[in-house]
């Protein structure tokens, strides 16, 4: 049995580490740097860096401080946000990372999974999908959770897969920062609609909310930000927690 991952994630914005509930009221959480640092030495299993509003406000990735990331540490990290074309994707993996994360750019324009996967493989591409309840279904939503699409969470995960994508980074945006615990039937549903790996984003809070996602879903990794930038938990004690339960995970 695959291993499941522990993995925080940096939403930069300016620079800075910032975390904040449903996608807004963001607040300062730190040096990225500094935290992907403190992150390794801890024992995450990879790193997630999403520039928050480049979509919205149009920027280009923060192409130097993946540079800087790369060099101070040693394990896998994804870079998202205002990824728009193929060339765009080299020059982050250019700068260091392993993994590039669309978003936005990827409902737009869905050929460019292909592209990026023909290119790098489809185990450097990662989809993320923001979803929110809506009518009675999960929708898709693009520029940082701001526009609704009339896209459906469940066929577009199935869309992605089959363009290529070789993993999904997936938030549920009724769960972000809210502490309450995964949204774990909408990832029970999208890990058994695809066969490539699920990372569940939203709503950590404690340890067990952990235990239930890898209990009662087939999510291969859980996404963590302000729990883990706050040390309101670490990352040691969380893996030692979980190994405890049964919860196949690398430990230090």
């Amino acid at each position: 049995m695959l291993k499941k991952r522990i993995i925080p994630c940096l939403d930069i914005k300016n620079g800075r580490t910032v975390k904040g509930v449903n996608f807004v009221e963001l607040q300062d959480a730190g040096d990225p740097i500094e935290l992907a640092k403190r992150y390794v030495l801890e024992g995450a299993d990879e790193l997630v860096l999403l520039d928050i509003t480049a979509s919205i406000e149009k920027r280009k990735n923060l192409v130097s401080l993946v540079c800087k990331v790369a060099k101070e540490i040693s394990i896998p990290f994804t870079v998202g946000g205002g990824i728009n074309s193929l060339e765009e994707a080299k020059e982050v993996i250019k700068a260091g990372a392993d993994k590039v994360s669309i978003n936005s750019a990827a409902v737009k324009n869905p050929v460019l999974i292909k592209e990026i996967a023909d290119e790098f493989g489809s185990q450097c591409v990662v989809v993320a999908i923001d979803s929110k309840w809506v009518d009675g279904d999960w929708y898709v939503f693009v520029n940082g959770g701001r526009i609704q699409t009339q896209l459906k969470t469940l066929e577009w995960v199935k869309q992605v897969e089959v363009l290529g994508a070789g993993e999904i980074l997936l938030t549920s945006m009724d769960h972000d920062g809210t502490k309450n615990g995964f949204a774990l039937e909408l990832t029970d549903l999208v890990c058994k609609k695809v066969k490539i790996p699920v990372i569940a984003s939203g709503g950590a809070g404690n340890e067990n909310h952990f235990y239930e996602l890898f209990h009662t879903t087939h999510a291969s990794a859980g996404l963590a930000a302000s729990i883990f930038h706050y040390k309101e938990m670490t990352i040691p004690h969380l893996k030692e927690i979980l190994k405890s339960l049964n919860i196949p995970i690398r430990c230090k």
